[in-house]
Parts: C-alpha cells; structure tokens; sequence
C-alpha cells in the first residue's frame, strides 16, 4: 500500500492498497504457510482462512487502515482545518477485482489459454459484452467493442471491454489463468463513486469474471481433448495391468480403431474371432500372420486405455461409449484429414482443387531460400 499527497492546494490524496499483498501480510501474522504466485498466491495450507481473509478486505475495512495512517503522517490539514469540517472522504478512482486459477499441470494450462484465445476472438462484440457485463448495448453506448490481442514477447492478453472499464486476461507466471476487471469509472455502471459502493462494484466485477470463463467453458475444454489424447497415445497402467501405447498414426492403432467402427451397433458384442478377420484384411496379412494371440493382445491393449470393455462371464466385448467416440474422429481425422493434407503439402495430389497447400508451401520455401540468400550477400 503507498499513500501519495498533492502538495498544492486542494491536497488532494491518492491511496494504493492491493488486496493479494494484505492477503500475505494476514497469512503471515497468523502463521500460515503460502507460497507466492508473483503479487498473487499459487498455494496455502489453509485456502478457506485465505479466502475468509480476502473476504473481510470490505469497505470498513479499507477506511480503518487508511484512517490509521492518516493518524500518523504529516497532514496537510491542521487541527483547526479538521475541527472546521475539512476532512478526506475516500471515493474509488480505479478498482479491480481478479481471479487467478493455478493449473497443477502448467503445460495444459497454457495450452487451454491458447485454444481460449483462438476460440473467442469475437468476446468483444457487442452482444457477447452485453452478456458479459450483463449490461444493455445500444448504438449509442460509448466505447470501442472489439477483442484485442497484445502480445509481450511470447505471452499474449486478452483483452475486452466496455466504455472505460475493461477484462483482461492471460497466464500469470506460466502457471496461472488470471481474470482481471478492472473499473476506472464508477458510473460505467450507473454507481456512485464512494467508497461505500465498494461491495456493488465487486459483484459487477466478479459476476463479469465468472461470466467471461462461463462462455469460454462453453467453447472449449482443452485439459479434457489433452487428457484423452494422453490415454491413447501414452502406455497405461490399470491395476497393475500395463498397455502399450496406441499411438496415432501407427499402422496396427489406426486398423484397429477402423476395425472397431464395423462392430459399434452389434447388440451382442464381438469375439477375438469375429474382429481378427477383419483386423488381418485391413492391415493386408493373412489371418495365420495375424494370429489369435496377437488379436487377445490387442483386445486387452483396447480395454486397458479405455475403447473396449468386456462383458462379464464371457468372452465377449463392446464398444464403450467413449471408445465409440474417439475411434470414428481418429479414424474420420486419419483419412480425411491427415493423409489427403500431407499428400497435397508433399505435391503428390495433382487433382486437389488448385492445388493450395502445395502452392503455398512452394512459396513458403522460396521465400525461406530467399532471405537465406540474403543473408549471405549480406555478409
């Protein structure tokens, strides 16, 4: 907290008070253990005390400590000036209210912020502002709504707004989901700017908050895509079972996931027998070569991570729902996607409209040999 007076006359005060650094200061005369998160805090051994501590930081609260200091330093009023009625009154310049959402796993957090940030380019029209601010939007409503993307170095914020008072939002300490709300003016929301109104300003704050992460929830979860991802494509261990990995790509992985759309609607399951057939005819070998062991190998893999389950007391199987899922996109995304998309990238598809990806990977690679080119003239 810093306290700065103006030296001319009407003396007026600016006063500075971050709500996270009181946190650490209460935590600490009480003896909890924390760990900082830059001005915020990524972890505490007693997160109900610590938000019961930020919780009390209200109004009365504020007035007490400024109060307190106003006591001890140089005044620029005299006694006689505060007996005459001539006293402070504390209103809110700018006030911000944030949420910061620690990721044990960093790496998938940065990940999700990416796919926020690509997924909700449009969160600053008009009608997703409305939602956000949970404010009417009319022509005349001042302000520029658009999203903005600034990026420092290699860590971009998001950023949203409304008349002046904005959302920010980015990966605090590349561990972090910070929201911030910041209002620097009251009357944005037809508030007085007093601190008594402190406690509407933190609902409007953290309602926009919670809102904003309501409609980036709804477009995109990325730990979920990442975590099934992982299950698939990373050897797994169930009840002291190991799995190899199925991995994308692999040519025995993508003949089964094929294999396994043929069986999805079979009311009765399939047997080792009835998938080996199949599984042999697509990888192109004979049923010998694709012997009965390496087809229950198989089949423990694809109930080990998750695709299959077996029916109890018999030797039967079913597709489980999630298995239904992932084996039609990785089997649709292999086919469709990949291969067709690599074929035109490596110029082997002559019939592909126009022939773009090639095209422009051509002139990717001209311009690369270009600027290599120059810089060796240059030097």
């Amino acid at each position: 907290m810093f306290i700065r007076f103006s030296s001319y006359f009407p003396y007026t005060v600016r006063i500075n008070l971050n709500g996270h650094e009181y946190a650490k200061r209460q935590l600490e005369k009480e003896g909890i253990t924390y760990e900082a998160l830059d001005n915020g805090i990524r972890s505490c051994v007693d997160a109900v005390r610590l938000q019961e501590i930020l919780d009390d930081l209200n109004e009365a609260k504020i007035e007490q400590v400024v109060r307190k200091w106003f006591a001890r330093l140089p005044h620029p009023f005299t006694p006689e000036d505060r007996a005459a009625g001539f006293r402070y009154q504390i209103s809110l310049l700018q006030a911000e209210f944030a949420r910061t959402q620690v990721f044990n796993r960093p790496l998938s957090g940065r990940q999700l912020f990416e796919e926020v940030i690509r997924e909700n380019i449009d969160l600053g029209h008009p009608e997703k502002v409305s939602l956000i601010f949970d404010r009417r939007i009319t022509k005349r409503t001042p302000g520029r709504f658009s999203t903005r993307v600034i990026t420092h170095g290699v860590i971009p914020t998001l950023h949203v707004s409304y008349k002046t008072s904005k959302i920010k939002q980015y990966f605090k300490e590349g561990r972090a989901l910070r929201t911030e709300t910041t209002i620097n003016n009251t009357r944005d929301f037809y508030i007085g700017c007093l601190l008594k109104n402190l406690p509407a300003l933190r609902e409007i704050g953290f309602n926009a908050n919670r809102r904003l992460l309501e409609v980036e929830m709804i477009s995109q979860d990325g730990q979920l895509g990442n975590d099934t991802f992982e299950q698939i494509n990373q050897p797994q261990v169930v009840d002291g079972q190991r799995a190899s990995a199925l991995g994308f790509g692999n040519e025995r992985a993508m003949t089964l996931f094929q294999t396994l759309c043929l069986f999805m609607l079979l009311p009765q399951g399939f047997r080792n027998a009835d998938l080996r057939q199949h599984v042999a005819q697509l990888m192109g070998v004979t049923p010998i070569e694709y012997s009965a062991g390496k087809m229950a190998y198989d089949l423990r893999r694809l109930r080990l991570h998750g695709i299959i389950a077996r029916k109890a007391g018999t030797n039967s199987y079913h597709i489980t729902h999630e298995g239904m899922r992932i084996c039609l996109f990785i089997t649709k995304v292999h086919h469709r996607v990949i291969r067709p998309g690599l074929a035109q990238v490596m110029d082997g598809c002559p019939k592909a409209p126009r022939r773009s990806v090639a095209s422009a990977m051509k002139q990717l690679d001209s311009a690369i040999d270009q600027m290599i080119l120059e810089a060796k003239i240059a030097a």
